[in-house]
């Protein structure tokens, strides 16, 4: 289905069910700012808050859309219904391929004049451009760099088993195995497809190299996607699944993380976003919790980049949204605003003063992997392949880690035949 098609069969089923996208609460003017955006989980909210203060200290009033849902699949849903429907916010945070959709249906606006002034080609990197720009013009702002091949240890709990850094998998399973003989959840995860696919893609970059993952997930190469190399990645996947609590079918990534925080499970893999939540729960990195690259995947950066495409907007409104981008760009923002998020600054240019042990790490780790090659977009979060590959890919990574695929084999032939389907 085409991206206008799609469109127009959101709005049908949105009407159909009795949705109304939620309209802002008041209408947008020159000195207003509106952005629609899935961030309310608490580290998520006291980011985003440096922005709203940075503005109003410009004197522009915020007008939240907020749309609950980590994975933000609900508000994609809502921000199609609001396209569809006339009425698009000034800006929606954004993943990826979604951004690419709306410029090429013609419905973003550029915001050019402060791209050429700042020079943001200069400091951004190169694979990010192509998600932030169409037919040269800027039209979507990176806020921030997250990656995906992290994993969060709780300190206390680690010194408890006598831990350490697991360098390859075998070390990662021996570590959990003393979790587990110490009665500790080793895995805190959250059963959804979003995180079980996260969880894969570290799996996959681990199991067979990051070059691997390129030719498997950039190049939909179908060697690597039907290879033994794939086998044993899902093998590895279904492993790691008999370090899980059994409750962890359907928990938000935020409650996942407050299980590491609180010391009830040892370890998370997940996104660089977790790192809020231990700062808002008052966590010191190196003190009360560990970062460290998924094993096997250091000096690459499996990432994914929070955007704010800019709609097509009244002339009146404009103003308000030339501010949220020249401030979202600002290094001010850049360097609060993810000091806090736990991600590290889209630009390659703010000092790495602000940020803690895990954020100077990661900092150094994209200016790394930009310049060897090793910068390459999550499968996952829409950074890899467009929409429905991702989709079809957490449905088939999801299936087979609550068993409803039963052989790594049958999974490797159910991920070929969906991901050529979904092309």
């Amino acid at each position: 289905m085409n991206f206008r098609n799609l469109l127009m069969a959101s709005a049908m089923t949105a009407a159909a069910i009795g949705f109304v996208a939620p309209a802002p609460a008041v209408a947008a003017g020159a000195k207003d700012v509106q952005l629609l955006n899935w961030w309310t989980s608490g580290g998520e909210a006291a980011a985003l808050d440096v922005l709203k203060q940075y503005l109003a200290k410009e004197g522009y009033a915020w007008k939240d859309v907020p749309v609950a849902g980590g994975g933000g699949e609900a508000a994609m849903t809502t921000l199609k219904a609001m396209v569809a429907g006339g009425d698009p916010p000034m800006a929606s945070q954004i993943l990826g391929y979604f951004a690419l959709d709306y410029a090429e249906a013609g419905k973003l606006a550029n915001v050019n004049s402060l791209a050429k002034k700042e020079d943001w080609a200069k400091v951004l990197p190169t694979a990010l451009q192509k998600f932030t720009t169409t037919d040269g013009n800027w039209d979507a702002i990176p806020i921030n760099i997250h990656s995906v091949n992290w994993i969060w240890v709780n300190k206390a709990v680690m010194a408890k088993i006598g831990g350490t850094e697991p360098k390859n998998f075998a070390e990662l399973i021996a570590l959990m195995d003393k979790a587990k003989k110490a009665g500790v959840t080793p895995l805190a995860l959250g059963g959804q497809p979003w995180q079980e696919a996260i969880l894969f893609d570290s799996v996959v970059a681990s199991t067979g190299g990051i070059g691997f993952y390129k030719k498997a997930f950039i190049d939909l190469d179908e060697t690597a996607l039907k290879s033994d190399t794939m086998k044993t990645a899902f093998d590895n996947l279904a492993k790691l699944r008999a370090y899980v609590d059994p409750n962890y079918a359907g928990r938000d990534w935020n409650l996942a993380t407050a299980m590491v925080i609180k010391g009830d499970a040892l370890m998370q893999v997940m996104g660089d976003w977790a790192k809020g939540e231990f700062k808002v729960a008052h966590k010191e990195a190196g003190a009360d919790f560990l970062c460290y690259r998924f094993p096997g995947t250091d000096g690459s950066v499996i990432y994914n980049t929070d955007m704010f495409a800019m709609f097509k907007v009244p002339e009146s409104q404009r103003a308000g949204q030339l501010a949220l981008a020249d401030a979202s760009m600002s290094v001010a923002v850049q360097s609060a605003f993810n000091a806090i998020k736990g991600s590290v600054p889209a630009r390659m240019d703010v000092p790495d003063t602000a940020f803690d042990m895990c954020g100077k790490k990661g900092i150094a780790d994209v200016k790394k992997a930009n310049a060897a090659g090793t910068f390459v977009g999550s499968m996952a979060q829409n950074y890899a392949q467009p929409p429905a590959i991702a989709e079809a890919y957490h449905d088939v990574v999801t299936k087979f880690f609550h068993g409803e695929i039963k052989t790594s084999t049958e999974a490797v032939a159910d991920l070929y035949k969906s991901i050529e389907a979904a092309k």
